[in-house]
């Protein structure tokens, strides 16, 4: 019975406030629902559901997905805390506890196992055959083996979101910012498939706008300092993207930028945020959203392998005059026009 018909049969005509604040409310010959959870209108029906989310390490950028995700399932009706269980777990930056996670996960059996980044994907993957897993904030799933040539998972309980960013508009945005460009600054971390390909990527590119990379690897986030500073008199640029050693201790490399005055170009919000003259590519709460639907469909009784892996190239150009400044280099008006100012919306914060 449901709080409306039971204040209709009510004979002392009971405000719904009092009832709400008593939570008496009730009826002898139906199931009971408390005032609580009638008056949230988030709360539904839906049967009690249970995730498990594992990220390689916590950065503002992954983090934001995360929060994304969540807040997609709860606008659907899985609401943490009342019908959704979320088991969450970082690897802080370790590939062998992230296999550990991924085993725990696999033992537990939740409904979806959800892997934000790509050695977290790897690692749950290959823990489990049969648990419905989506990926996610992983920009080459064919490199990471996670999908084939066609586009098809590689294992059938295996579905997710990419950002394969095009690369040609990166390197349009690299010259643009610093048009007498030669070299370019890669740090990057060896252990990473997306950080691996991107260099294999740059490598084959930059010769036909007569650029060359200096690729520099750094194992560890403690390494991203030293590694920056490595670039000094050698590169014109530093370009990041989706690194995760790189994105938790990305302070550490703008603090090198900014001594160096070379300009780092990334590719999330957050980067720029945080001190990066500029990034184009995906907004990190919008890829959550979307991996959210995916999450969703799987709860709502979807089978995993009638999901097609997707991805989502809605790119964004994010700019900060201010650390631009203190990198070294003045933005082009005709870029700012097109960009959103982070600066700006720091301001009005």
């Amino acid at each position: 019975m449901t709080i409306a018909s039971t204040l209709r049969l009510s004979l002392y005509g009971v405000a719904l406030s009092a009832i709400s604040t008593l939570g008496l409310i009730g009826c002898s010959n139906s199931s009971t629902e408390t005032a609580a959870t009638a008056e949230n209108s988030t709360a539904t029906d839906k049967p009690a559901k249970s995730i498990a989310i594992t990220q390689i390490v916590e950065h503002p950028s992954l983090d934001d997905m995360r929060r994304g995700i969540i807040d997609e399932l709860a606008d659907n009706g899985y609401v943490e805390g009342q019908n959704l269980t979320v088991n969450f777990q970082s690897a802080q930056g370790n590939t062998a506890t992230a296999g550990q996670i991924a085993k725990q996960f696999a033992g537990d059996n939740p409904d979806a196992i959800v892997a934000i980044s790509t050695p977290s994907a790897q690692s749950v993957v290959a823990a489990s055959t049969t648990i419905p897993i989506i990926y996610t904030a992983v920009s080459d799933p064919l490199g990471a083996k996670l999908i084939t040539a066609d586009g098809k998972p590689f294992q059938s309980n295996l579905t997710g979101l990419s950002s394969q960013l095009p690369l040609e508009p990166q390197l349009d945005l690299l010259q643009q910012i610093k048009p007498d460009l030669k070299t370019i600054g890669y740090v990057y971390s060896p252990g990473e498939a997306n950080s691996v390909s991107l260099r294999e990527n740059l490598k084959q590119a930059l010769p036909a706008r007569g650029l060359s990379l200096l690729d520099i690897p750094a194992n560890r986030p403690t390494d991203i300092g030293m590694a920056t500073r490595s670039l000094q008199g050698r590169a014109d640029i530093i370009y990041t993207s989706f690194d995760n050693n790189v994105a938790s201790a990305f302070e550490a490399m703008t603090q090198a930028a900014n001594e160096l005055k070379l300009p780092i170009i990334a590719s999330d919000e957050f980067s720029v945020k945080r001190g990066a003259t500029a990034a184009l590519g995906v907004n990190d709460y919008d890829f959550g959203r979307t991996t959210g639907k995916m999450v969703y469909r799987v709860l709502n009784g979807e089978a995993v392998d009638t999901i097609k892996p997707e991805v989502m190239n809605d790119l964004t150009l994010y700019v900060s005059p201010k650390h631009a400044k203190t990198q070294g280099v003045s933005l082009p008006a005709e870029l700012l026009k097109n960009a959103i100012n982070v600066d700006i919306d720091a301001e009005t914060k």
